[in-house]
């Protein structure tokens, strides 16, 4: 017995030292289990390794999502389909097994505040994420200001290299600032580098693409930023009311409004050209 306690002190020790925290955590009750099912030692070890991949894997998960900077924590589970009808839940379906990712398709996300855009580029981002992939978030107005500065401080290739790393992008809320020119030029070449190494990005904003010249203050630019991200792309447009008011609007706080809707030639899906 006490030859026992001194291997069982050991077994314990040495699982520490290897890092297999899990396997420790489990291996009493697993032996218990294994005990009274007759498991082979076989089965018994494939649990333990089974526990500590699982554990792992979690971990991993858990810091991809971290890195990810979310906004918030949010799956497909707990978006309202009844409240934007004008979403395809079928499609968004398909973005969520990632082909899009393999293929190098990027995703637009278009419709006014407040309608989801951003609760499905989270949710699209978490799945990636939890299938193993790295994501970045970040709003338009923090990725500009982030590459202008790497630009003026001679850090810009490591910003993108940054970037570059990244398996999917998704750039929050763009439109709601206009771009100045270097601005414009800075996203232009993020944009441009990704197209060519073939890696998604998803975008959201509440600006048609015929205001996008506009927005980036130089039209060439906004043809040549539209160019590279609808190429191979899905551009989803949501027409339904804000999900921020419709509580207000039922208590009668304020009167119901009318429905943003884009024009017509900006509700189709864009192609997906490989």
């Amino acid at each position: 017995m006490a030859t026992e306690a001194v291997s069982y002190e050991r077994m314990h020790l040495n699982l520490k030292k290897l890092g297999l925290l899990s396997i420790s955590e489990v291996v009493d009750s697993t032996l218990e289990s294994a005990a009274d099912k007759d498991q082979s030692l076989v089965e018994f070890l494939d649990s333990l390794l089974e526990a500590e991949v699982s554990a792992r894997c979690e971990r991993t998960c858990e810091t991809k999502i971290k890195m990810a900077r979310f906004p918030f924590k949010k799956t497909i589970d707990s978006f309202d389909f009844s409240f934007q009808p004008s979403v395809d839940r079928k499609q968004v379906r398909d973005l969520l097994s990632l082909r899009f990712l393999a293929d190098g398709v990027n995703v637009v996300l278009l419709g006014p505040p407040g309608v989801g855009k951003t609760h499905l580029a989270v949710a699209i981002g978490m799945a990636a994420c939890q299938a193993g992939h790295t994501a970045y978030f970040t709003t338009a107005t923090d990725l500009v200001a982030g590459l202008t500065k790497s630009y003026t401080t001679g850090t810009f290739d490591t910003k993108m290299h940054f970037f570059g790393r990244m398996r999917l992008l998704i750039i929050d809320e763009v439109g709601y600032l206009p771009l100045d020119r270097q601005a414009s030029n800075l996203l232009f070449q993020l944009i441009s580098r990704r197209y060519e190494s073939g890696s998604s990005v998803i975008l959201t904003s509440n600006r048609g693409y015929g205001e996008w010249g506009t927005m980036f203050s130089d039209p060439v630019i906004a043809s040549a930023v539209l160019d590279r991200l609808l190429h191979r792309s899905v551009t989803i447009n949501i027409r339904g009311e804000s999900y921020r008011l419709k509580d207000k609007r039922k208590a009668g706080i304020i009167g119901a409004t009318k429905p943003v809707i884009l024009p017509p030639e900006e509700e189709t899906q864009a192609g997906t050209a490989g």
